[in-house]
C-alpha cells in the first residue's frame, strides 16, 4: 500500500467524526503545520469572526507549501480541494458522528477555543443533515478534481489502522 500522503492535506468529515484527532496524529508524524478551522472561525466567547476575515486567513494558509487543514466548512470545500494535494474524508455514519459529538461534551480540546458544556441542538441538526447535504458535495468535488489523492475511511477502525501503518513507515 502506497502511504505517501503529500504535504498539503485537508481533512473533511461530519462533526464528531474525529477530524481533529486524526489531524493531530497525522501531524505528529509528518511535522506539517496543523490548522484547525474551528480555531480560526470561533473566538473563545463563542462568537465568530466575519467571513471576509476568515477567508483572508484561509487564503494565507493555502499560500504556504506545507499544511494540514482540519475542518469541514462546506463553503470552502472547493478552494481547499483546489489547493491541496491530498483529501482525507472521514465518511462515517450518522450514528458514529452523533456518538462523537456526545462524547466530547465536557472535554477540553485544542481544536476549539472552549469546552462544550452541553450537546448543542444546532450541531445535532448539522450531523443529521450531513449525509444528505454535505457528503454529496464532497464526492462531487472529488470527481471534479481527480488529480487529488483521496483517502476515504468509513470507520474509525479503518482510519486508525491506516494511521498505524503510515506512522510505522515513518519511524
Amino acid at each position: 500500500m502506497n502511504l505517501n500522503i503529500g504535504n498539503r492535506i485537508i481533512i473533511l468529515g461530519c462533526s464528531g467524526s474525529g477530524k481533529s484527532v486524526f489531524a493531530k496524529k497525522l501531524q505528529e508524524y509528518t511535522d506539517l503545520p496543523l490548522f484547525h478551522l474551528d480555531n480560526i472561525w470561533w473566538k473563545a466567547d463563542r462568537m465568530h469572526i466575519g467571513r471576509d476575515e476568515f477567508d483572508r486567513r484561509l487564503e494565507e494558509i493555502l499560500k504556504d507549501k506545507n499544511w494540514i487543514i482540519d475542518g469541514d466548512y462546506s463553503r470552502t470545500y472547493e478552494i481547499r480541494i483546489q489547493a491541496c494535494d491530498t483529501v482525507v474524508f472521514l465518511d462515517y455514519s450518522e450514528e458514529e458522528c452523533m456518538k462523537g459529538i456526545t462524547e466530547r461534551v465536557g472535554r477540553k480540546r485544542s481544536d476549539i477555543p472552549w469546552t462544550e458544556d452541553h450537546l448543542d441542538p444546532e450541531l445535532v441538526k448539522m450531523v443529521q443533515a450531513y449525509h444528505s447535504e454535505n457528503r454529496p458535495l464532497i464526492y462531487a468535488l472529488l470527481d471534479e478534481y481527480p488529480d487529488k489523492k483521496r483517502i476515504v475511511f468509513h470507520t474509525r477502525h479503518e482510519a486508525d489502522e491506516w494511521l498505524d501503518q503510515y506512522c510505522s513507515q515513518q519511524d
